[in-house]
């Protein structure tokens, strides 16, 4: 049970698993810097389902790319220009959205920014 975001109870990975309960595995941090200005950090993940925090420096491009994975974006801090599907935005903290799978899109950090993305299926090429 969780309380004030700790489990109460300490369960070894096969008890959290028989009780649904997937957690990180117990790895060190693993960042890497699939660009520059770009840092990425698979922090959890199933077959089916994957959160990833990543950091921009401001300033950064990325390039325009598309996947077959439908992406939650959560903007944690910072501000990104995001075009998705020939439509351009701006998202800064507090606001989400989310990328259909095949649609090209591309970001920019117009601030140092901190995002989380969901992937759903999981990026078989983040692991």
């Amino acid at each position: 049970m969780a309380h004030n975001g700790r489990l109460e109870e300490v369960l070894n990975p096969v008890e959290c698993a028989q009780r649904g309960l997937i957690l990180p595995e117990e790895l060190p941090e693993q960042v890497t810097e699939p660009e520059p200005g770009l840092t990425r950090q698979v922090l959890v993940h199933t077959p089916a389902l994957m959160l990833v925090r990543h950091r921009m420096r401001r300033d950064w491009v990325g390039t325009a790319h598309s996947h077959p994975h439908e992406q939650l974006v959560y903007i944690v801090s910072g501000r990104l220009r995001v075009t998705v599907g020939g439509i351009t935005s701006e998202y800064s903290c507090g606001d989400s959205f989310i990328v259909a799978p095949n649609v090209e899109h591309q970001a920019m950090a117009l601030e140092e920014s901190l995002v989380l993305d969901v992937f759903s299926p999981a990026r078989e090429d983040y692991v």
